[in-house]
């Protein structure tokens, strides 16, 4: 699915947030979102994902306007899994993947034959299957965030947004997690990850885009952006490119820099 976010602009009490961003993911792909705290990225998710409102700018999805359309059709084609998702206490792992498949659901109400299959394949395909019947709130911070990915994915969407999808798990289960991304961007599905490791999007990414302060400083490819001469003046560190010994992707060492000048 094509997507293309135009102009989006987003401030709170005059101060801009998102500041007139462009980003054409690439189709079927992993586009990772970097960038310091601060630079928009969790911001820019919502946005899209018609959370927040934004001010200026749309955001279209093989040519329809996902923000003019309403929540419920806008939410069959896209899906938003946030960094601190928040379910109702006692909330058991398989209610909430069904969760995701509200959008789908006849306005009499009542869950299909087809709800439960989606959901089924979604605990399946995140390692979560086995979680199906514990409570949400008695898992470690790592199995929620595999079950928030299950909802997304319950939900079938075409565009899929992820804020921070590996923060605060281990090694093994951030490989997981990006091999599940792989598997939908193998079937077609878009998807725009905000990522704070820069060495985890160089392994994963298509293609990366760089933010400072809410505006796109670089777009492109992984060795085209992450580069110490693009990097460095947006981190305020000193960057050196390395190559990992099997797969030939960048692996970057980085250290401070503390005369550097960070990017206006």
């Amino acid at each position: 699915m094509s997507a293309r976010l135009e102009r989006l602009r987003w401030s709170v009490e005059g101060r801009l947030i998102v500041d007139g961003v462009d980003v054409s993911p690439p189709p079927g792909a992993l586009t990772g979102l970097l960038g310091p705290n601060g630079a928009g990225k969790s911001t820019l998710l919502r946005l899209v994902a018609g959370v927040l409102r934004a001010e200026e700018g749309g955001v279209e999805l093989d040519g329809t306007d996902l923000l003019a359309l309403a929540p419920r059709d806008r939410a069959r084609r896209v899906a938003l899994v946030e960094q601190d998702a928040v379910v109702p206490p006692g909330l058991r792992v398989r209610e909430a993947v069904l969760l995701g498949r509200t959008p789908h659901g006849s306005r009499w109400g009542g869950l299909t034959a087809r709800d439960h299959a989606a959901a089924d394949a979604a605990l399946a395909a995140t390692g979560a299957f086995g979680l199906a019947h514990r409570e949400l709130d008695t898992l470690s911070g790592g199995e929620r965030q595999r079950v928030h990915l299950a909802r997304a994915l319950a939900q079938e969407p075409s565009l899929l947004l992820l804020d921070e999808p590996t923060n605060h798990l281990d090694v093994r289960a951030q490989l997981d997690t990006l091999a599940v991304v792989h598997q939908l961007t193998a079937r077609g599905v878009t998807v725009l990850a905000a990522l704070h490791d820069l060495n985890l999007a160089a392994a994963a990414c298509t293609h990366v885009v760089l933010l400072a302060h809410g505006r796109v400083v670089a777009a492109g490819t992984v060795e085209e952006v992450l580069t110490p001469a693009v990097l460095e003046p947006v981190y305020g560190v000193r960057c050196t490119v390395l190559r990992h010994p099997t797969g030939g992707r960048p692996v970057l060492a980085f250290d401070p820099a503390p005369d550097a000048t960070m990017a206006p």
